[in-house]
């Protein structure tokens, strides 16, 4: 049955719920705009804020959300935007139907998700990605009394470590594939970033008792009854270690696809994949900006400052905007900073045999990959990239593998009901 059309409009609107567009929207609403803020997640915040709307704990968070609710945005949770046309309309769907959403100027703060790099039983029982643990454990999930193995790369880990350690459960331990110079080197870094140093020295203290292991990857997991077995090793010996879960995660890619489909250019170069924009955020596209981790992973710090500049900018507002160049830059740096430190190892590209699989949703393996030049060979030949995911989760480990340009994105730009497509009979993309 036919549901209702419930088309819409604002000055602004903003995709995406986490610290950039709540700062994108707020900063828009605030110069006297009509702004609409849409995430497909039941919450706002994103993951790094994840339930602070609730449950405050983060000050900083709680700060900003009251305010973007004071600033008088519309925001619609639980509303995948399916496609666009790039110039005026999106189209959404929630659970009661579909519409389209008009705007004269569009903010793209779509965030990252985890990069995932395969190994050989990457995909077996008690193995999960950092986020995923991590959304869990935010969720109240019991971990308590648990053994988690935390391995891969990148500060999330710690950030895991912690709600871990928090939540009751047993971090055994915590392996960075970055060696001991660059993690120290980082470390060094920080002094020109005194909050951050602050929070890195009192996480460190929190989690004194957690084994640390710069310069080790996981090399195999494996299970044994309810016990996961992780093996890790620095390229030359090998340890091994049981556990109840393994959460493993290589840093953070970009959410891309909704920016791709609408025609904005991208960057994909390695450790700093991205939407490119100018000055004030504004990418290729006239009218649609874009702030965040879509525009490359810099922190949460960042995130804000471009939300800003990209909410002034789009609001006419190009004085606030420029006023914050400065603080925007600073932060970028320490985003160059933190992918130099946690720049992925050579030696993670042969971790995979000819059995492992890439591409988990057509169960697509190393083996039949290999063989092929591109991304559109291997989707052709071997069907990856076109199950559920639609390349998410592989196309960033064969890029990192194969060096492979991404595939062109098709409507829709996210899983969507045939019935949407149908009543609106644009094929997804708005035209």
């Amino acid at each position: 049955m036919s549901r209702q059309r419930r088309d819409e409009a604002y000055d602004v609107v903003v995709v995406g719920g986490g610290p950039a567009g709540v700062a994108a929207a707020t900063a828009a609403a605030e110069s006297g705009k009509r702004v609409g803020l849409i995430d497909e997640s039941p919450w706002l915040g994103g993951q790094i804020w994840r339930g602070e709307a609730e449950r405050p704990h983060s000050e900083k968070a709680r700060r900003w959300l009251k305010r973007l609710e004071a600033a008088g945005v519309t925001v619609r949770v639980g509303v995948s935007v399916v496609g666009g046309d790039g110039a005026g309309w999106l189209v959404a769907e929630d659970r009661r139907g579909a519409w389209r959403i008009g705007y004269e100027a569009l903010i793209l703060a779509t965030g990252a998700r985890d990069r995932f790099l395969p190994f050989p039983g990457w995909t077996a029982p008690h193995v999960m990605g950092v986020g995923g643990l991590q959304t869990l454990v935010k969720s109240g999930w019991p971990v308590a009394g648990k053994r988690v193995a935390i391995v891969g790369s990148g500060p999330l880990l710690w950030a895991l470590a912690e709600g871990v350690t928090a939540a009751g459960g047993v971090v055994v331990v915590l392996a960075e594939q970055a060696s001991w110079e660059s993690v120290r080197r980082f470390g060094a870094g920080l002094i020109r970033y005194p909050a951050k140093l602050v929070q890195a020295i009192g996480l460190r203290a929190r989690l004194a008792g957690v084994p640390y292991w710069c310069g080790w990857w996981p090399a195999v997991t494996r299970s044994e009854g309810d016990w996961a077995v992780v093996t890790v090793t620095d390229g030359t010996s090998r340890r091994e270690l049981k556990c109840d879960l393994v959460a493993f995660g290589f840093g953070l890619v970009p959410n891309l696809e909704l920016a791709r489909l609408l025609g904005c250019g991208t960057r994909d170069e390695p450790g700093w994949e991205g939407v490119e924009v100018g000055l004030d955020q504004e990418t290729g596209l006239s009218g649609v900006y874009a702030a965040g981790e879509a525009t490359g992973v810099k922190g949460a710090e960042a995130a804000l400052v471009e939300g800003r500049v990209a909410g002034y900018a789009a609001a006419g507002r190009r004085a606030e905007a420029e006023a914050l160049y400065g603080l925007r830059d600073r932060w970028r740096r320490f985003g160059a900073m933190l992918a130099q430190a946690f720049a992925l190892r050579a030696e993670l590209k042969t971790l995979a045999d000819d059995d492992t699989i890439v591409c988990r949703c057509e169960d697509v393996t190393y083996g039949r990959l290999r063989t092929w030049r591109t991304a559109r060979e291997a989707k052709l030949m071997t069907r990856c990239g076109m199950g559920p995911c639609q390349g998410r989760v592989c196309g960033a480990a064969c890029r990192f593998l194969w060096s492979w340009e991404p595939d062109r994105v098709r409507p829709p730009a996210t899983v969507a009901r045939l019935e949407t497509l149908m009543e609106l009979g644009t094929g997804g993309n708005g035209g």
